[in-house]
């Protein structure tokens, strides 16, 4: 009896036991391994894998990427103010000095359609090179926090129209989802913290502003101005703080949307790499290929050295070579194929273990034998030589 045959009787023996004898089974622990492997396969369809570079990308094409709304405002009103602090007194004389010409001169020649249109077209030019600064400063600003927060990304898809918008139901859904819930509490929580803040600096100030009225006007607006912009830059620093850790959840809940399953991260893999079977065949081919193509050059070989039976080497010869070279070599299969295509173009086969074992695992195909192989593969060589002129059987036993 062989030991493939034994190991079969005993598998049968015991599967038949496994199954006869269910007294034996205890049920708890087949409870517990049927829950175990139902939970391995739950385990398949749960998103626990971390979002591939490839999904990443993939998602970013899609415009689905991290971005805080709140961090865009935030810096957009702190570019505001702040060029408005920094130029606040060319903005104020450029409409104030306007504004008092304007009424100083308004008496003048009675005011027709032609005055009229003047004084527009110069309202219009005063407001623009006052707020044309904010302007710019407010775009750089905006231009530098999306970049910052997505780089630059061009993606059309989030403009493209889909009918599942129109979807009422789908609406509601979304109106009503997880997500929904969570921008309710976010504006909320924001509502609250930046009506503290206000309340504890305006607690302090409006005691004293009924006072503006026995200050001249010039002075007055000033002290308002400056009040607005601290109470203004320590709302904007609340709002920049909250929208860092805004930005922080978005982050955060864009890997979740984009978590993976164990599955999906072989699909992609196989995507990337290759399906394992196909590159498996694809290699099969080539050392087919490879195969056919070595033997085919047995033929051109001068001698077959082997150990005899595991390894076969061939070997050519010609003049003006440096040394003899490798044509084909193999083991098992390979050398019995090797052989019979030498006894097919009666190519001598001479036995010779080292050496064979030596050329085989030294030396690549189609590379020449080293130096220090060149005694033993000429004595081969001469041999063989010795052996066409003599016409003596072609097998030799060294």
């Amino acid at each position: 009896m062989t030991c493939t045959q034994a190991f079969r009787r005993r598998l049968n023996s015991f599967l038949h036991k496994k199954f006869d004898d269910e007294s034996t089974i205890d049920l708890s622990t087949q409870r517990s391994i049927d829950l175990t492997f139902d939970l391995q396969r739950f385990a398949e369809g749960d998103k626990t894998e971390e979002p591939t570079s490839k999904r990443r990308e993939d998602a970013r094409k899609k415009g689905q990427i991290a971005k805080s709304q709140e961090l865009n405002t935030a810096f957009v009103l702190l570019a505001g103010f702040l060029v408005i602090k920094l130029l606040w007194e060319y903005m104020y004389f450029n409409v104030a000095d306007y504004s008092a010409y304007v009424f100083s001169h308004l008496h003048e020649n009675g005011t027709t359609i032609e005055d009229v249109m003047k004084i527009f077209l110069d309202v219009v030019q005063v407001m623009v090179t006052t707020a044309f600064p904010v302007m710019i400063g407010v775009l750089i600003f905006a231009l530098g926090i999306n970049l910052y927060q997505v780089g630059f990304m061009v993606s059309m898809e989030k403009l493209e129209p889909k009918l599942s918008n129109l979807n009422p139901i789908n609406g509601f859904g979304r109106l009503f989802s997880k997500r929904a819930l969570v921008e309710l509490i976010k504006s909320l929580f924001k509502i609250i913290v930046i009506g503290f803040f206000l309340y504890l600096y305006l607690k302090d100030e409006i005691p004293f502003m009924p006072y503006f009225i026995y200050y001249d006007l010039e002075y007055s607006l000033a002290e308002i101005a400056d009040k607005i912009f601290v109470m203004s830059f320590q709302v904007i620093t609340v709002i920049i703080v909250l929208a860092a850790a805004d930005y922080a959840y978005q982050r955060w809940q864009t890997t979740q949307d984009l978590m993976m399953t164990k599955q999906e991260v072989k699909d992609e893999y196989k995507q990337m790499e290759g399906d394992p079977q196909i590159k498996g065949k694809i290699k099969q081919k080539q050392r087919q290929m490879a195969m056919a193509r070595m033997m085919l050059e047995v033929p051109k070989a001068d001698v077959i050295v082997t150990n005899p039976t595991h390894l076969a080497v061939a070997l050519m010869y010609k003049k003006g070579m440096v040394a003899p070279k490798i044509l084909a070599k193999g083991q098992d299969l390979v050398a019995e194929k090797i052989k019979a295509a030498a006894r097919e173009h009666r190519i001598p086969i001479v036995e010779n273990k080292p050496l064979a074992r030596a050329l085989y695992e030294t030396v690549e195909i189609g590379d020449i034998v080293p130096q220090d192989l060149y005694q033993a593969v000429a004595e081969v060589l001469a041999y063989v030589y010795r052996l066409k002129n003599k016409k003596v059987p072609t097998t030799r036993r060294n």
